[in-house]
């Protein structure tokens, strides 16, 4: 039975592997170069600092996905809103773990004070992504067409929301 739980420093490896596979071959991401364990451990540190969760998905002691939320922008009226990311080893598709991992993630984030979660999904076509985040709840909010490059080919980007807790019906604590 798959585990969540929060993410620990010995999962940084299977973390960065899992995002090097997407980063190298896949569209979610607008990454083109794989950062490192180290890279990885302080986008991790930076996360955590802020009290946000960064979640992992562990199945037989194998590290098979990863989750977490950062602020979505860097100013302080941005203080409530986050972007979630989302990922999963590439032989563990369609079996029901990026939702699980998805809507633990959100509950989180609603525990840490965070009122509207945000997906910015890379590519339009990227339908595993768009289907995990309906399948918890998200919204469409709309397309920014052909803002990114890579793989020798214009990308769109997906906007989706959540609300989380009360949402916006009351001013925040």
């Amino acid at each position: 039975m798959p585990l969540i739980r929060p993410s620990r420093d010995e999962d940084i490896a299977a973390i960065t592997a899992i995002y090097s596979h997407h980063v190298l071959t896949g569209t979610g991401t607008f990454e083109i170069d794989p950062p490192s364990e180290a890279d990885m451990a302080a986008r991790r540190a930076d996360v955590l600092a802020k009290g946000l969760p960064y979640l992992v998905v562990e199945e037989a002691g194998r590290v098979i996905g990863f989750a977490y939320c950062n602020w979505f922008k860097p100013r302080p009226a941005y203080r409530f809103s986050a972007e979630d990311s989302i990922y999963l080893a590439s032989d563990v598709h369609r079996k029901g773990l990026g939702r699980a991992l998805l809507a633990e993630l959100c509950s989180r984030a609603e525990r840490a004070g965070v009122r509207k979660l945000l997906a910015v999904i890379g590519d339009s076509a990227n339908a595993s992504s768009v289907g995990v985040h309906s399948a918890v709840g998200f919204s469409h909010v709309g397309v920014l067409k052909s803002c990114g490059w890579k793989f020798d080919r214009w990308l769109d980007v997906v906007m989706m929301e959540k609300p989380l807790g009360a949402g916006d019906t009351t001013a925040p604590q």
